[in-house]
């Protein structure tokens, strides 16, 4: 029971690392762990030979098949944006949709976010923001989110992933319940978001509804909402948002990905520990703990800990582990992506250029959209 117990524990976890190779240390506590993939970020990725080199060897002591994740949005957020080069924006491409009345623009941002990310190794963006452009989150945003209406958000995010789709790679949509009306970021506080449910139900809820079986994963943000029943709890540890709003009232049964456990968002609150435990009690699939050890160890040997002591969430743990291995064997079941020629990954990368610069020059003279 313990061996099963620590495998469906790390299984829960998708983890970060330091570089663009392992360490000794690193290959010790993921043979240990056994999470269920990874997650990197710029200072991992040198070129599409090492990186694939870095995500087998690392994959290899995960639990199988695994997540191969980055973070490809365009604009601001986009790992690969020195060994590829720059996506456009969310914001800056529905503009260009808008101002030249070519929707397909859309789709085709996607099919190239997916053709990049494969082009790594990767099998997994964690994009696209499905949160409203509201005044209130404006700086913390910038062009991240698409539009200020759910419809407007609908309409990208569909596009967005029928183009992921196309090419095999998953998407996730983030940051439920909605990051919208957020002043603060959550990477460093707790945003106290001040919408009431029966409003966060009609704008910011509604891309989610709407799109509750296209998206394959969904991402749980570290804010509070204290006029909704959900109070002063993180949405991230909260029973009332995962279960009861987004499997209950949304009728969602894709998978819920939390967003990373190491933000102040969280941890400004309580323990890793207590968070770890408390998201998967509220219903919360996988943990993201992006890059200390130290934290992902102490996750991880948390929920043991729990699971000794507990036998209800013991078998909650090995329930949600089966299922998790369940869906990871459906959304990988192509494999591995394979590699591109060097003629065919420079094709790639000037036909993301050109797109860029074509979106770039699709943009109101006096509303420039962030890169």
């Amino acid at each position: 029971m313990t061996a099963s117990l620590r495998q469906a524990a790390g299984s829960l976890l998708v983890v970060g690392i330091g570089g663009k190779e392992l360490t000794n240390l690193e290959r010790a506590w993921l043979k240990l762990v056994r999470p269920a993939g990874i997650i990197l970020f710029q200072q991992n990725i040198e070129n599409p030979t090492q990186t694939r080199a870095l995500l087998g060897e690392a994959t290899g002591l995960c639990a199988a098949p695994s997540f191969r994740c980055v973070d490809v949005e365009g604009g601001a957020v986009n790992r690969l944006r020195d060994a590829l080069g720059p996506i456009s924006s969310a914001q800056a491409v529905t503009l260009a949709a808008k101002r030249t009345g070519k929707k397909g623009l859309i789709r085709e941002q996607g099919e190239l976010v997916a053709q990049g990310v494969r082009a790594f190794g990767f099998n997994t963006t964690l994009a696209p923001v499905v949160d409203l452009a509201l005044p209130d989150s404006a700086e913390v945003l910038g062009g991240r989110a698409a539009a200020p209406t759910a419809g407007g958000v609908v309409d990208y995010a569909r596009n967005f992933l029928e183009g992921l789709a196309k090419h095999d790679v998953v998407g996730c949509g983030k940051h439920f319940p909605g990051l919208g009306g957020g002043t603060l970021d959550s990477h460093l506080e707790t945003p106290a978001i001040r919408r009431s449910g029966r409003e966060l139900w009609r704008k910011d809820l509604a891309p989610y509804r709407e799109l509750r079986s296209e998206l394959p994963m969904i991402m749980v943000n570290h804010a509070t909402y204290p006029d909704t029943r959900g109070k002063d709890r993180p949405a991230s540890a909260s029973p009332y948002w995962i279960t009861t709003v987004l499997r209950k009232r949304i009728g969602y049964w894709g998978i819920i990905f939390s967003d990373d456990m190491e933000m102040g968002g969280i941890l400004k609150l309580m323990p890793m520990e207590e968070a770890a435990v408390a998201a998967i009690r509220a219903g919360m699939d996988l943990l993201e703990i992006c890059h200390s050890p130290e934290f992902i160890l102490r996750a991880y040997e948390a929920l043991i800990a729990e699971g000794e002591r507990s036998a209800s969430f013991r078998n909650l743990l090995l329930a949600r582990a089966g299922q998790i291995a369940r869906r990871r064997a459906t959304l990988f079941a192509s494999g591995v992506p394979p590699a591109l020629s060097a003629r065919r990954f420079a094709a790639l990368r000037a036909r993301m250029l050109r797109f860029h610069k074509m979106i770039e020059n699709a943009q109101p003279a006096a509303q420039a959209q962030p890169a």
